[in-house]
């Protein structure tokens, strides 16, 4: 319905009052008390729900709620139901989706320098690994951001190990199974042959199936996730060497981020931080509990026979991934930072 027009011949009082509410109503919609719109980001994730990981999230989310004061609201989806990393990277370039908490294998499909991330045996501690981090964070926001895409906070999920279903101590052990690589790392897959061993390409929401059905028979990961997925019960041995820390980050779209008002992004990207401090700190003592926890059901742990053939093979894999699978100049700046941390440990000052 059309209402009356200004000027028309109905001048009735009637006609004057919804006038007057009009104007009333108006001037309250411009009004400073009018409470502002709501976004709602929705946010997809591999991390099952009701791990520490996801409680961590939607800790996120109520700091962001209260600190906007209900402006943005974030809606999550966990345990891989929106799909694959790469099925949320999709959806999120088509507006479906407009934030995730990522691994390294879906945040190297944005920019292939998160990889230098994940070179086995490349960091000794955590200690190493986030001087490294710290150093190199800049440079990789700046390479995601390029790619439309905000780093809101990294991710830790523990120190990546061999889990099997039978002993390995020697490479020519793990040259004899089936190894889990995640589907979309073709790079990682043609590595895995031409060094003579036998990956195979899965989804990560089908690791359970693949150990199940004898599709694969060792899976690198880390030991919260193999207890809190249950994964080490078709796995019943470890490998005590830690190839790498498995590394995440939550992301935004950055059309979406930016359409959010300044001082509540400031409050958003605070409580983001808080979260990634919080994982920091509780991620390796976790990690450990888990170990212990699954040796108290059985988990094996193994050593190497010889740990030289196995810093070999990590050391080749790591040269031969500069230039090809990780860009030069991010390769260069991780080893300078990490023999820079070195040297100030072996010195015994600050690095």
């Amino acid at each position: 319905m059309v209402g009356p027009r200004i000027g028309s011949r109905d001048s009735s009082p009637r006609i004057l009052l919804r006038a007057g509410t009009v104007a009333l109503l108006l001037a309250v919609v411009g009004s400073p008390l009018w409470p502002a719109s709501t976004a709602v980001l929705k946010l997809a994730t591999l991390v099952p729900e009701g791990s520490v990981w996801d409680k961590a999230l939607r800790e996120m989310g109520a700091d962001w709620k209260q600190a906007s004061d209900g402006r943005v609201t974030l809606r999550i989806y966990p345990g891989g139901i929106a799909g694959s990393e790469l099925d949320v990277l999709r959806k999120m370039r088509i507006g479906q989706l407009q934030a995730a908490t990522l691994t390294t294998v879906g945040l190297e499909q944005l920019d292939a320098g998160f990889k230098v991330l994940m070179v086995p045996l490349f960091y000794d501690s955590y200690d190493e690994f986030f001087h490294v981090l710290e150093g190199l964070a800049p440079e990789l926001e700046k390479r995601l951001e390029a790619q439309g895409y905000v780093l809101l906070h990294w991710g830790h999920a523990g120190w990546i190990h061999f889990f099997s279903r039978s002993a390995v101590r020697t490479i020519d052990d793990l040259r004899q199974l089936k190894i889990f690589v995640t589907a979309g790392s073709d790079d990682m897959v043609s590595w895995w042959k031409r060094s003579g061993f036998k990956p195979v390409a899965l989804s990560p929401t089908d690791i359970m199936t693949g150990l199940q059905t004898g599709m694969i028979d060792v899976l690198p990961t880390t030991p919260l996730a193999g207890l809190s997925l249950q994964w080490f019960r078709q796995t019943p041995f470890m490998h005590d060497l830690g190839l790498a820390p498995l590394t995440g980050a939550t992301i935004v779209v950055k059309r979406t981020w930016e359409r959010l008002d300044a001082t509540d992004r400031d409050e958003l990207l605070a409580a983001a931080r808080a979260v990634e401090r919080r994982l920091v700190e509780e991620i390796p003592r976790q990690d450990r509990q888990a170990v212990e926890e699954m040796k108290k059901r059985g988990l094996e742990v193994t050593t190497s026979s010889d740990l030289a053939q196995w810093e070999k093979a990590a050391q080749d894999f790591g040269e031969s991934m500069r230039g090809g699978m990780v860009p030069e100049d991010v390769y260069d700046r991780a080893v300078a930072l990490r023999d820079e941390y070195r040297r100030g440990r072996e010195s015994g000052g600050d690095s």
